[in-house]
């Protein structure tokens, strides 16, 4: 009997089991957990804050989600797009500026497939490689060559072959399917990685390489990770979080971190820590370690890549300000660093941060986790049996 992977719909998996294809719907449930108040970003109708995950509402076929500061947005399987939160700044992208404290659907497209919200600007992208941005505009970060706010989608310029976006504080980058890294937005700590200085309005495209495959930008450092397995930095270094075995030496232009050719996914978050998961699906961690937010145990900073344990199936990490997630191939979730408004998920004294990579119930379906600012939104495969 095949397995259903999440990419079909919810009707297709209701129609396949009417046929006796298949032996049950994994229906992508939506859980949220920690800071709530006052915009309802945990999108469960209310603004009290919740120190365990608390499932979003009753439908599922959700897939990716992402989180920034006070709002929450996702994609589902049928690939319509979803946000709720913070409406300041029409950063819920439904076309005003009020609060929404549970999931609406931004326009009628239903050909989304991934979306970044890590600030008060949000990006998104088409099944058809087109780039779309809304929110806050400051230093020009939505790329519109403009400092206009933007409540709804508006696309950025005419490519249709961009493959994956990340949003940050101040900054959007972007890499496009035939491997060209493009950043924009703020440049005071050259976190654009064009060598120089000077803030971008519009996607400068970085150097004339065409081998990158992934990026993740925040705060004031960028990283990227090549087609060759190596992995890239730049921008702000004041905790060493660029990698490279220095302190508070800030990179205008991307330097290698090592000579690893194994990396295969990067995340730097707001609060200047980097982690970072290699093809053995061994979990390292550098930068700020305030709030235990490495996971090495301690709460040191570190300038050079640290393993965090000894573990060998990392597949997917997300971080903000000294927070950190991540998921394991065998559907476990995890989290570490400051548990603020209970942001950790663990139901534990919120006062009390952890160093060390902890687990978030016994659930063994986790599939996508995100961080916000102060909370933390993630999809669980959470299947039913058929007999």
């Amino acid at each position: 009997m095949p397995n259903f992977s999440g990419k079909w719909n919810l009707q297709g998996q209701l129609q396949g089991i009417k046929q006796g294809d298949w032996t049950g719907i994994t229906l992508n449930e939506l859980y949220a957990w920690g800071d709530n108040s006052p915009r309802g970003q945990l999108g469960i109708n209310d603004t009290i804050d919740r120190s365990s995950p608390i499932q979003v509402g009753t439908l599922g076929n959700w897939l990716k989600v992402t989180g920034g500061d006070f709002g929450s947005q996702a994609v589902k399987t049928d690939g319509t797009l979803w946000s709720w939160g913070v409406g300041q700044g029409g950063r819920v992208g439904n076309n005003n500026t009020i609060d929404v404290s549970s999931p609406v659907q931004i326009g009628a497209l239903t050909n989304w497939s991934q979306i970044s919200g890590r600030s008060s600007q949000r990006a998104a992208l088409t099944t058809d490689g087109e780039l779309y941005v809304w929110g806050t505009p400051t230093y020009g970060k939505l790329g519109l060559n403009d400092v206009v706010y933007r409540s709804s989608p508006t696309q950025v310029g005419s490519l249709s072959s961009w493959a994956q976006v990340s949003t940050g504080s101040y900054n959007t980058a972007a890499v496009t399917t035939d491997g060209k890294l493009y950043v924009w937005g703020r440049n005071n700590r050259g976190q654009i990685g064009d060598n120089t200085v000077v803030d971008k309005s519009s996607p400068v495209q970085i150097g004339s390489l065409t081998d990158w495959s992934q990026v993740s930008i925040h705060g004031g450092n960028c990283a990227a990770i090549k087609t060759d397995g190596t992995i890239w930095t730049w921008g702000f270094n004041n905790s060493g979080q660029i990698g490279k075995n220095y302190e508070n030496i800030s990179k205008s232009s991307p330097v290698q971190v090592g000579a690893l050719t194994n990396w295969s996914q990067v995340a730097v978050s707001n609060g200047n820590h980097t982690i970072a998961i290699k093809t053995d699906g061994t979990l390292w961690a550098w930068g700020n370690g305030g709030g235990g937010c490495l996971g090495d145990n301690t709460t040191t900073a570190n300038s050079s890549p640290v393993q965090i344990g000894s573990d060998t199936n990392w597949s997917q990490t997300e971080v903000a300000s000294q927070t950190t997630a991540a998921v394991k191939t065998d559907g476990t979730l995890w989290t570490w660093g400051n548990n603020g408004n209970g942001r950790l998920g663990t139901n534990t004294d919120e006062t009390v941060d952890v160093s060390s990579p902890v687990q978030v119930g016994s659930l063994t379906s986790w599939s996508n986790v995100a961080v916000g600012a102060f909370h933390m939104i993630a999809v669980n495969e959470a299947r039913t049996g058929m007999s």
